[in-house]
Parts: C-alpha cells; structure tokens; sequence
C-alpha cells in the first residue's frame, strides 16, 4: 500500500535512477528474479515468510515511517538491519499534519464539514484560543519534538509525556507511569506519536481515556495498535471526548462497513501523516544503501529489543 503497487514501479525505477543508486530495481512480484541475488528490499506490508526466503538480503527498507507489518512476521530474519523510513522531511509533514489536526480540533472543523454537505449555516460560537489550549504529545522524539516547535510557534503550550524525560525548549517534560497523571491532566488535546512497542500497544483505551480532562480531545497520528478503536467510539459517545482525529488503525484500509466513519465527533485520514513523496524515500533509500556500501554504520534502525 504505502508502496504504491505494482503501477508505481516505474515512477520508482526513474526516482533510484535519478538519485544514483548503485542497484538494479525490481518490482516486488517479478518472477524472473533470483532470490539469491536479491540485496536490499524496499517493503511495507511483506508477506510473512518472504523476507526468510532471500538468502543474500543484507539490509530491510521499510517504506512508510512505521515498520509494524514488517516485524509482525513470525519468520523475519532479525540478524539483518532494519532501516525505518526517516527522510529529512518526514518530521516537517508529521508536524504539518498535527498542526492541522489540532487547529481542526480547536476549530470544531468536523462539525463545519457536516454542516455543509447538508447544507446548513450552523452558526456557533467557540472561547478558547490556541493560548489557552494545552497540547500533550505522547511521544517525543525526532518528530514529535517537530510538532511541538510547530504547535508552539502558533501560540499553544505544549506539554510532552515519554518513557524518559526529555529536554524540549519550551516544553514541560514527563516520563514514565508515574507521571502519566499529571500529564493527562493538563492535556486539552492529547497527541499520540508512540512507537509502537508491547508497552504502547492499546494505550489509547478506556483506562487511559477515564484519567483524560473532562471534554479533552485526541489525535492518534502514532500506530493504529495504541488504539482500542471502540473504547475511543464509547468515549465520544459519552462526551468523556470532545472529539477525535484518527489517522492510523489496526486492520487498514478501515472497513467501509465501520461505525467510525460516520462519526459525528471524529475526523478519520487514510495514515497520510507522515508519508514523503516517492521521489524523496527513493533518494533516502540511495543514500543509505551508499552509506552500507562503504561499511559505514546505518542511521534509524530498528531495535527489535526496544520495539522502535
């Protein structure tokens, strides 16, 4: 999917051959390639065994920001380097997304969508200014610290909650469960940008949502396995959420057939926010493989100890 299928691969061959890569591409699918000869991969969503079949494969490129499908294979071979897709503009767009979820969310800019496909001048008034709006991010790291400058750059305060406290111009640092608390309850809009590890995995549910502030609201632009979707649903439900923006889920593309895309209360996106034109990950994915090339160490790879 986030490779853009089979009818993408010659916009792919033309953006590694304009970045110079020492490599000959193939498309994923084609038969006439020898698995023995196969170096390097460019994946999102692998078939589970696939990657165990390359005897010569010397380094995985996951091709969206997150490498959940990848790891999820029972038979990935973990010995060979794991490279997430972090190109230098992935931080710049998921702070461009999660500003514009939080303005939408300050806005009530779900409620204004709705009113026009009907039509209707639903006229209303809102108090709060980004000013008085606290920002939480759950999650500070390369991109999370982005979206931070970005969101404090309009006027909101920004609060920050990770397994390890962190030093952010700016920003007032928790960490750990200790402090989970305290943190939650200072958040006017809580943003989720957690990898996606055992400990994440369905933090965004009905625990963590009953220790939220009263009328808060919730931006997951993280891993659709911190959500519990239905507790997120029942949160709305209840107002316990003022309102949501989901951009990632466990089983995508969402089911058409879903109760959450017809939610009056919440903005769902088709994981877009964080995704770099096929041209700039082609370039990344050259650099990286000129950097291996040359022996010299690779940046961004995934722990499998850590889970990110």
């Amino acid at each position: 999917m986030k490779s853009g299928g089979e009818a993408a691969f010659p916009e792919w061959q033309r953006h590694f051959a304009a970045a110079g890569a020492p490599v000959e591409v193939r498309w994923w699918d084609d038969a006439t390639v020898d698995p023995a000869a196969v170096r390097y991969v460019l994946v999102w969503d692998p078939e589970p065994g696939r990657l165990a079949r390359l005897p010569k494969l010397e380094v995985i490129f996951g091709s969206g920001a997150g490498v959940d499908f990848i790891t999820a294979d029972p038979d990935l071979p973990k010995h060979i380097p794991l490279v997430r897709m972090a190109t230098p503009g992935a931080a710049q767009r998921m702070g461009e997304y999660v500003t514009w979820a939080v303005l939408s969310l300050l806005q009530d800019a779900r409620r204004m969508t709705l009113a026009q496909a009907l039509p209707c001048w639903d006229y209303f008034e809102r108090d709060a200014t980004a000013r008085e709006t606290t920002v939480g991010i759950m999650g500070l790291g390369h991109m999370g610290a982005a979206a931070a400058r970005m969101l404090q750059g309009i006027g909101f305060p920004v609060i920050g909650w990770s397994r390890t406290r962190k030093d952010l111009p700016g920003v007032e640092s928790f960490a750990g469960a200790v402090e989970m608390g305290a943190f939650l309850a200072r958040a006017d809009i809580l943003v989720c940008l957690l990898p996606a590890t055992p400990e994440t995995r369905g933090i965004l549910a009905r625990p963590l949502l009953d220790r939220m502030k009263p009328g808060a609201a919730l931006v997951n632009a993280g891993r659709g396995s911190h959500q519990r979707i239905e507790d997120i649903l029942a949160a709305l439900d209840s107002r316990k959420l003022a309102a949501a923006v989901l951009d990632v889920f466990e089983q995508e593309p969402l089911p058409a057939d879903h109760p959450a895309w017809t939610h009056p209360r919440l903005t769902i996106t088709p994981h877009v926010g964080s995704l770099p034109p096929r041209s700039e990950r082609a370039a990344h994915v050259a650099r990286m493989i000129a950097l291996h090339e040359r022996g010299e160490t690779l940046p961004n790879l995934y722990d499998h100890e850590r889970g990110y």
